[in-house]
């Protein structure tokens, strides 16, 4: 567990109505899945209009996560995000075996740029230009 501080926001990129509920979710490390699960069986077992009137009032009062506006959203590597492994069901991050062949994709990508980097400097045409930059 990381000791940054995180702060409560509401992720409309990721939610259904309001990502009132995808917010929750990061901000509790916690599967979307789940935390929409428990929202829905508050709603229906308990106090429904309460609930109600929490997620409508959450929405209004809590900020949108900073870089969800399709304006700013830029296109990210995937190779910059880290890798989260999940230890148990319920939390947020990538299981296992999926982590590991994310690890393994990567890994051949690094691989096949120090081949092709190789393959460049032991041919002819890297000795010429570096001949010619010695002059």
């Amino acid at each position: 567990m990381s000791s940054q501080k995180r702060e409560l926001y509401r992720d409309p990129s990721k939610g259904k109505i309001a990502g009132v509920c995808a917010g929750l979710s990061e901000y509790l490390s916690m599967e979307l899945w789940l935390v929409r699960i428990i929202f829905i069986s508050a709603v229906l077992l308990t106090g429904g209009p309460f609930f109600v009137v929490a997620y409508v009032a959450a929405w209004f009062i809590l900020d949108k996560k900073p870089g969800t506006d399709s304006a700013i959203k830029t296109s990210s590597r995937v190779d910059e995000r880290p890798v989260e492994v999940k230890f148990k069901v319920w939390q947020a991050g990538e299981p296992p075996r999926r982590a590991l062949q994310d690890l393994k994709e990567q890994l051949s990508r690094i691989d096949s740029r120090i081949q092709n980097m190789e393959r460049y400097v032991t041919s002819a045409e890297f000795t010429v230009s570096h001949e010619i930059n010695k002059l």
